[in-house]
């Protein structure tokens, strides 16, 4: 007789244990919802406000040097809503203010060239920059400003600068700027180098390379980055490199910059 009691009491109780166990779970479930909401309400308050805060950043630039010209990619993890390491590849040229580009007046389909000029100087750099929030977005129209220091590798490939030339025998062939110096046979100049000519002969040289950096990023949307950059860079290479003849070669080039960035961010 216990024995049916107990059991028709435990079979009365399973609907309230049920319920009980259905309420709590309902109840975390609520709860879930209520944090994943609030979450979205953060995301969304930041992003209305302008706060940058992603893990990943990509972006492209096209800048112009006071000695020449670049373009370069960056790749960004950030370590905080304040600090990020970007990871940059760069390629460009570096010309000299000596360089003056001039026509052969006897020949009007002859290529312009430069008088003096030894090589081409074209770098490639690899290197790493810290990047540090100086003031971020009061809202979507504002600027983001931050402050970028790094430096890496840094490679020089010369290039010989190829003038075309005719000789006594009435023969034009391309020849590099110390032939025309010293060779007697040749007895005009019709023009400079086509974009075939030198290639065979490149020469690399290895160096390093620093830069620190403003970016005001403008963008109206904070996963979006539509930036300025200006900032100072300076290269060192183990060796001197001769751009122009007549001027001293040198292996240390510094140079001022600005430079037009886009890009994307993302939160994963």
């Amino acid at each position: 007789m216990r024995k049916i009691f107990l059991v028709g009491l435990v079979i009365a109780a399973l609907p309230c244990f049920a319920q009980q166990i259905n309420s709590s779970s309902q109840k975390r479930s609520e709860e879930r919802k209520e944090k994943k909401q609030e979450k979205i309400d953060s995301l969304v308050k930041q992003e209305e406000e302008g706060v940058i805060n992603y893990r990943k950043q990509t972006d492209f630039g096209l800048k112009l040097v006071s000695d020449g010209y670049g373009i370069f990619m960056d790749i960004g993890r950030a370590k905080s809503i304040k600090r990020s390491l970007l990871y940059q590849l760069e390629i460009g040229e570096r010309k000299s203010a000596r360089e003056a580009k001039q026509s052969n007046p006897n020949d009007a389909t002859s290529s312009p060239f430069i008088f003096g000029k030894e090589n081409f100087f074209y770098y490639t750099k690899l290197g790493v920059q810290e990047q540090f929030l100086l003031a971020n977005k009061a809202n979507k129209n504002g600027v983001n400003i931050t402050c970028n220091i790094g430096g890496g590798l840094s490679f020089a490939i010369l290039r010989p600068y190829e003038y075309e030339v005719v000789t006594a025998d009435s023969t034009s062939k391309f020849v590099q700027l110390d032939r025309i110096l010293t060779d007697t046979s040749i007895i005009g100049l019709l023009g400079g180098p086509t974009i075939s000519q030198g290639w065979e002969d490149l020469s690399l040289t290895a160096g390093l390379y620093a830069k620190a950096a403003l970016r005001f990023d403008y963008g109206h949307y904070t996963r979006t980055v539509t930036a300025l950059e200006i900032g100072l860079s300076a290269e060192y290479y183990t060796k001197n490199i001769p751009i122009v003849y007549g001027v001293n070669p040198k292996q240390t080039f510094v140079s001022v910059y600005a430079a037009v960035i886009f890009g994307w961010r993302k939160k994963e």
